[in-house]
Protein backbone atom coordinates (compact mmCIF):
# COMPACT_ATOMS: atom_id res chain seq x y z
CA UNK A 1 0.00 0.00 0.00
CA UNK A 2 1.45 3.30 -0.33
CA UNK A 3 1.88 5.98 1.65
CA UNK A 4 0.45 9.77 1.30
CA UNK A 5 2.33 11.59 -1.46
CA UNK A 6 4.08 14.93 -0.51
CA UNK A 7 1.57 16.70 -3.52
CA UNK A 8 -1.58 14.83 -1.07
CA UNK A 9 -0.08 16.17 1.64
CA UNK A 10 0.71 20.06 0.82
CA UNK A 11 4.34 19.62 1.15
CA UNK A 12 7.28 20.47 -1.28
CA UNK A 13 8.84 18.34 -3.45
CA UNK A 14 12.68 17.23 -2.79
CA UNK A 15 14.53 18.28 -5.50
CA UNK A 16 17.36 16.31 -6.58
CA UNK A 17 19.74 15.83 -9.43
CA UNK A 18 19.19 12.74 -12.21
CA UNK A 19 22.55 11.28 -10.82
CA UNK A 20 20.86 12.10 -6.76
CA UNK A 21 17.76 10.88 -7.46
CA UNK A 22 19.16 7.47 -9.49
CA UNK A 23 21.49 7.16 -6.20
CA UNK A 24 18.52 7.29 -3.77
CA UNK A 25 16.29 5.16 -6.11
CA UNK A 26 18.57 2.38 -6.54
CA UNK A 27 20.72 2.95 -3.52
CA UNK A 28 18.80 4.03 -0.71
CA UNK A 29 15.51 2.42 -1.47
CA UNK A 30 16.48 -0.55 -3.08
CA UNK A 31 14.32 0.04 -6.10
CA UNK A 32 14.98 -3.09 -8.60
CA UNK A 33 15.69 -2.67 -12.45
CA UNK A 34 12.96 -4.50 -14.44
CA UNK A 35 14.25 -4.98 -17.60
CA UNK A 36 11.53 -5.55 -21.02
CA UNK A 37 12.11 -9.06 -22.16
CA UNK A 38 13.90 -9.22 -25.73
CA UNK A 39 12.09 -8.29 -28.60
CA UNK A 40 12.29 -10.85 -30.45
CA UNK A 41 10.36 -13.40 -28.06
CA UNK A 42 6.78 -13.38 -28.04
CA UNK A 43 4.75 -11.32 -25.75
CA UNK A 44 2.41 -13.83 -24.80
CA UNK A 45 2.95 -15.73 -21.21
CA UNK A 46 5.68 -12.66 -20.04
CA UNK A 47 3.13 -10.02 -19.35
CA UNK A 48 3.71 -6.22 -19.58
CA UNK A 49 7.02 -4.54 -18.42
CA UNK A 50 6.90 -2.19 -14.98
CA UNK A 51 7.30 0.93 -17.80
CA UNK A 52 4.29 -0.12 -19.08
CA UNK A 53 2.27 -0.73 -16.07
CA UNK A 54 3.97 2.87 -14.54
CA UNK A 55 2.41 4.44 -17.33
CA UNK A 56 -1.38 3.01 -17.32
CA UNK A 57 -1.66 3.76 -13.74
CA UNK A 58 -0.36 7.40 -14.20
CA UNK A 59 -3.30 7.58 -16.71
CA UNK A 60 -6.12 6.80 -14.34
CA UNK A 61 -4.32 8.42 -11.64
CA UNK A 62 -3.25 5.70 -10.06
CA UNK A 63 -0.33 5.03 -7.39
CA UNK A 64 2.09 2.78 -7.29
CA UNK A 65 2.41 0.36 -4.63
CA UNK A 66 5.37 0.15 -2.74
CA UNK A 67 7.04 -2.66 -0.74
CA UNK A 68 7.48 -5.36 -3.90
CA UNK A 69 11.33 -5.79 -3.40
CA UNK A 70 12.05 -4.56 -0.10
CA UNK A 71 11.18 -7.29 2.07
CA UNK A 72 9.16 -6.00 5.73
CA UNK A 73 9.63 -2.10 4.11
CA UNK A 74 8.09 0.10 1.66
CA UNK A 75 10.08 1.16 -1.55
CA UNK A 76 8.81 4.44 -2.07
CA UNK A 77 6.80 4.34 -5.62
CA UNK A 78 9.19 7.67 -6.77
CA UNK A 79 11.70 5.23 -6.72
CA UNK A 80 10.04 2.53 -9.14
CA UNK A 81 9.16 5.19 -11.82
CA UNK A 82 13.01 6.23 -11.50
CA UNK A 83 14.03 2.55 -11.77
CA UNK A 84 11.18 2.06 -14.66
CA UNK A 85 12.72 4.71 -16.54
CA UNK A 86 16.34 3.88 -16.51
CA UNK A 87 15.19 0.72 -17.67
CA UNK A 88 13.84 2.29 -20.94
CA UNK A 89 16.90 3.27 -22.21
CA UNK A 90 16.93 3.12 -25.81
CA UNK A 91 19.40 0.52 -27.95
CA UNK A 92 21.12 3.82 -29.81
CA UNK A 93 22.00 4.77 -26.13
CA UNK A 94 23.14 1.46 -25.15
CA UNK A 95 19.71 0.01 -24.49
CA UNK A 96 19.58 -2.73 -21.39
CA UNK A 97 23.49 -2.81 -20.89
CA UNK A 98 23.62 0.72 -20.70
CA UNK A 99 20.44 0.65 -18.30
CA UNK A 100 22.27 -1.80 -16.05
CA UNK A 101 25.64 0.02 -15.74
CA UNK A 102 23.33 3.09 -14.62
CA UNK A 103 21.90 0.74 -12.30
CA UNK A 104 24.98 -0.88 -10.60
CA UNK A 105 27.01 2.71 -10.63
CA UNK A 106 24.30 4.41 -8.85
CA UNK A 107 23.58 1.56 -6.45
CA UNK A 108 27.49 2.05 -5.96
CA UNK A 109 27.29 5.68 -5.47
CA UNK A 110 30.17 6.35 -8.13
CA UNK A 111 30.63 8.50 -11.45
CA UNK A 112 32.61 6.16 -14.28
CA UNK A 113 36.33 6.12 -14.04
CA UNK A 114 37.18 8.60 -16.86
CA UNK A 115 40.86 8.61 -15.56
CA UNK A 116 41.20 11.65 -13.88
CA UNK A 117 44.88 13.63 -14.86
CA UNK A 118 46.08 9.90 -16.96
CA UNK A 119 48.74 10.65 -19.51
CA UNK A 120 50.62 8.10 -21.45
CA UNK A 121 54.20 7.37 -19.51
CA UNK A 122 56.39 5.34 -21.33
CA UNK A 123 57.80 2.68 -19.01
CA UNK A 124 60.62 -0.58 -18.99
CA UNK A 125 59.01 -3.71 -20.02
CA UNK A 126 60.69 -5.29 -16.99
CA UNK A 127 62.62 -4.52 -14.48
CA UNK A 128 65.64 -6.11 -12.55
CA UNK A 129 67.01 -5.53 -8.73
CA UNK A 130 70.47 -6.18 -7.84
CA UNK A 131 72.19 -4.83 -4.82
CA UNK A 132 72.81 -1.53 -6.84
CA UNK A 133 69.10 -1.22 -6.84
CA UNK A 134 66.33 -1.19 -9.66
CA UNK A 135 67.23 -1.35 -13.48
CA UNK A 136 65.89 -2.02 -16.24
CA UNK A 137 66.05 -4.69 -18.13
CA UNK A 138 67.63 -4.42 -21.71
CA UNK A 139 67.99 -7.59 -24.42
CA UNK A 140 70.43 -7.44 -27.70
CA UNK A 141 69.02 -6.27 -30.62
CA UNK A 142 72.49 -6.72 -32.63
CA UNK A 143 75.99 -6.22 -32.82
CA UNK A 144 78.47 -4.22 -34.32
CA UNK A 145 82.20 -3.98 -34.81
CA UNK A 146 84.16 -1.35 -32.93
CA UNK A 147 88.03 -0.56 -32.59
CA UNK A 148 89.07 -1.02 -29.31
CA UNK A 149 93.07 -0.77 -28.11
CA UNK A 150 93.98 -1.23 -31.84
CA UNK A 151 91.24 -4.19 -32.02
CA UNK A 152 88.34 -4.92 -33.90
CA UNK A 153 85.61 -6.47 -32.34
CA UNK A 154 82.21 -7.80 -31.82
CA UNK A 155 79.98 -6.01 -29.23
CA UNK A 156 76.42 -6.58 -28.51
CA UNK A 157 73.86 -3.28 -29.00
CA UNK A 158 71.34 -3.79 -26.54
CA UNK A 159 68.26 -1.95 -26.06
CA UNK A 160 65.58 -1.44 -23.06
CA UNK A 161 62.38 -2.47 -24.51
CA UNK A 162 59.24 -0.31 -23.09
CA UNK A 163 55.77 0.39 -23.30
CA UNK A 164 53.05 2.69 -22.42
CA UNK A 165 51.14 2.92 -19.86
CA UNK A 166 47.96 3.97 -20.03
CA UNK A 167 48.41 4.17 -23.62
CA UNK A 168 46.05 6.69 -24.97
CA UNK A 169 43.37 4.10 -26.23
CA UNK A 170 42.74 3.06 -22.23
CA UNK A 171 42.26 6.64 -21.69
CA UNK A 172 39.90 7.63 -25.04
CA UNK A 173 38.14 4.44 -23.75
CA UNK A 174 37.75 5.32 -20.70
CA UNK A 175 36.13 8.78 -21.44
CA UNK A 176 34.30 7.59 -24.38
CA UNK A 177 32.46 5.51 -21.70
CA UNK A 178 32.03 8.47 -19.51
CA UNK A 179 30.16 10.05 -22.17
CA UNK A 180 28.02 7.57 -23.40
CA UNK A 181 26.50 7.68 -19.33
CA UNK A 182 26.34 11.29 -19.54
CA UNK A 183 24.30 11.13 -22.99
CA UNK A 184 22.15 8.26 -21.08
CA UNK A 185 21.98 9.63 -17.92
CA UNK A 186 20.76 13.11 -19.74
CA UNK A 187 17.99 10.72 -20.87
CA UNK A 188 16.66 9.48 -17.83
CA UNK A 189 17.04 13.20 -16.66
CA UNK A 190 14.56 14.69 -19.80
CA UNK A 191 12.38 11.41 -19.48
CA UNK A 192 11.77 12.32 -15.59
CA UNK A 193 11.07 15.97 -16.11
CA UNK A 194 9.01 15.85 -18.91
CA UNK A 195 6.78 12.47 -17.81
CA UNK A 196 5.62 14.36 -14.79
CA UNK A 197 4.98 11.39 -12.66
CA UNK A 198 7.06 11.72 -9.73
CA UNK A 199 4.92 13.21 -6.58
CA UNK A 200 7.71 13.81 -4.10
CA UNK A 201 10.92 14.31 -5.84
CA UNK A 202 11.58 17.27 -8.46
CA UNK A 203 14.29 16.27 -10.92
CA UNK A 204 16.61 19.24 -11.80
CA UNK A 205 18.31 20.21 -14.81
CA UNK A 206 22.03 20.17 -12.91
CA UNK A 207 24.09 17.26 -14.77
CA UNK A 208 27.55 16.23 -13.94
CA UNK A 209 29.96 17.73 -16.62
CA UNK A 210 30.28 16.05 -20.34
CA UNK A 211 33.94 16.38 -20.38
CA UNK A 212 35.24 16.88 -16.87
CA UNK A 213 38.94 16.31 -18.61
CA UNK A 214 38.90 19.23 -20.18
CA UNK A 215 40.52 22.49 -18.39
CA UNK A 216 41.85 20.41 -15.38
CA UNK A 217 45.10 19.91 -13.97
CA UNK A 218 46.15 16.67 -13.30
CA UNK A 219 44.91 16.69 -10.09
CA UNK A 220 41.57 15.71 -11.82
CA UNK A 221 38.28 16.94 -11.40
CA UNK A 222 35.61 17.07 -8.24
CA UNK A 223 33.18 14.03 -8.36
CA UNK A 224 30.55 15.60 -8.85
CA UNK A 225 30.91 18.86 -10.74
CA UNK A 226 27.78 20.75 -12.27
CA UNK A 227 28.34 22.26 -15.62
Amino acid sequence: MSTPSAHARGKAKRAMSVQQALEWAFRIEKAQLELPPPSDIEEEGFGFGLEYVLLQRAALGCKVDGGQHKIGCYVHEDAEVIAATVAGVPDNLGGKRMAIRLAELARAGLTPDWMPGAVPRCLPVDMKRNRHGDRATSEVVGHERVLIKGKWRSVEVRACPVRFSPDQKQIDGARRAYEDWWQALGWVRDGLIEGRMLRDVEISAAMPKSQPWLGQSSGGAPRNGLR
